[in-house]
């Protein structure tokens, strides 16, 4: 007859030989799991590069991975004679670049550069913009967290997530998952229309984004401030550019992005008077959850439907387009009855003549701008399904560029043989002088 003791000592036999055998299972489970991703990564670094991302219009395609001390935006677009990627000499110890290829920076570089914060490009719900002027005489605009702003910290992990050029798998997605646990995979956006992530610092308790510098400001700027005049030329290849842009994001980018706060003081110009899409501080990836997130956008720019609804889609970029365009048209802000003067224009065919920016007046095809208008009103209708997409938006607002340009062509031509009838009429006409003169003879 087997004793209780017996049966009790056996039983707590058991039960240890089968915790070991668990905390063995355990600890040699993570041990293959430590040297099976030294292995991936060993393999990474002896591997050549591969694009990440070949998808959208005007994406570039060489984001690779593994990175080295460099930052992942080498497209053509960045020469590396004076790019502004060029940043802080490779032999400072205080900056490293994360496994993304994104560089980090050390806090007393990023005070240095801006001369302590003293040369300041505006003013945002996120914090101040300060110009940075670098070594290798780079420039660059660098976004600081204001310490009092929560809607600024939120921003800042958007941004960061939107914006940055590649999955991040160090030191920014630890920082992101430990203040918020709910982002977990970071998007990774590059196009020659939006403004690029060069590079951030979390050092000191600051947080801050660093992006490619634009020179020429916001649309706003050049829009509303005295001596500044846009051609209607510059105002059409504008509205261009930020199609581009906005079908990157809805077209493009996996998943799919919402920008949320398009608006004109987020389009920014670079020396060449490119346009850039910025600002991804509200973006939204198109993720459909059913959760409500409350409003967020500029007042004027914002879908009247997505007011009502609370919903946002991809249509809702698409008023605020509509209403960028106007901007461009009539140089008038949202804010001071631009829909006013929207709708009593869209009353007649011709109705856009008595809104047009005074500037342009004379010095525009009024055809071209008809068309326009005739995009704008189409994105701005009240039935966010009636509005055409984005890519819809592009190719209507590239045929009247491209109508323009061949236009310009047959000009050139027709000018180009005039000149040259001309040319054989006077060469004709001298001939004929010598003839008279030797018969006169």
């Amino acid at each position: 007859m087997v004793h209780n003791g017996d049966l009790v000592i056996g039983i707590c036999v058991g039960l240890a030989l089968g915790i070991l055998i668990a905390v063995l299972a355990f600890f040699s489970l993570r041990w293959y799991k430590k040297h099976a991703y030294l292995q991936r990564s060993a393999n990474e670094r002896s591997v050549p590069t591969h694009p990440l991302r070949i998808n959208g219009f005007g994406t570039s395609t060489e984001f690779s991975a593994p990175f080295s001390n460099a930052v992942a935006v080498k497209g053509s677009e960045y020469p590396q004679k004076s790019s502004q990627v060029s940043w802080w000499s490779h032999h400072s110890k205080d900056r490293f670049a994360s496994a993304s290829g994104l560089p980090r920076y050390a806090y007393k570089d990023i005070q240095k550069a801006t001369q302590n914060f003293t040369t300041i490009l505006g003013q945002g719900s996120f914090g101040p913009v300060y110009k940075a002027t670098m070594p290798t005489g780079g420039v660059a605009a660098v976004k600081v967290l204001a310490s009092n702003s929560n809607q600024g910290e939120r921003e800042f992990q958007t941004e960061v997530r939107i914006a940055l050029t590649t999955f991040i798998k160090s030191e920014v997605l630890f920082f992101l998952t430990k203040s918020n646990p709910r982002v977990s995979l970071l998007g990774r956006l590059h196009h020659r229309n939006l403004v690029n992530l060069i590079g951030y610092c979390v050092d000191k308790g600051q947080h801050m984004l660093i992006y490619e510098f634009m020179s020429n400001g916001s649309l706003a700027n050049l829009l509303y401030s005295e001596g500044q005049v846009l051609g209607w030329e510059e105002r059409l290849q504008i509205s261009l550019d930020i199609s581009h842009g906005i079908e990157y994001l809805h077209e493009g980018a996996v998943p799919p992005v919402i920008h949320r706060d398009l608006k004109s003081a987020n389009i920014l110009l670079d020396h060449s008077m490119k346009a850039k899409v910025a600002d991804f501080g509200l973006s939204k990836e198109e993720v459909f959850d059913g959760r409500n997130s409350g409003l967020k956008g500029t007042y004027g720019y914002m879908d009247p439907a997505y007011m009502s609804s609370n919903k946002l889609t991809m249509k809702s970029d698409i008023y605020s387009f509509g209403i960028i365009i106007f901007e461009l048209i009539t140089a008038i802000h949202p804010q001071q009855n631009l829909m006013e003067y929207v709708n009593l224009a869209g009353m007649s065919h011709d109705g856009v003549d008595e809104i047009l920016d005074k500037q342009l007046v004379g010095a525009c095809n009024i055809e071209e701008v008809r068309e326009l208008a005739k995009i704008g009103q189409k994105c701005l209708h009240k039935l966010p399904r009636k509005r055409p997409s984005i890519g819809e938006v592009m190719q209507a607002i590239l045929k009247i560029k491209q109508r323009r340009l061949a236009k310009e062509d047959t000009m050139s031509f027709a000018a180009g043989e005039y000149s040259r009838m001309m040319s054989r009429i006077e060469v004709q006409q001298i001939e004929l002088s010598k003839l008279a003169g030797i018969n006169g003879e």
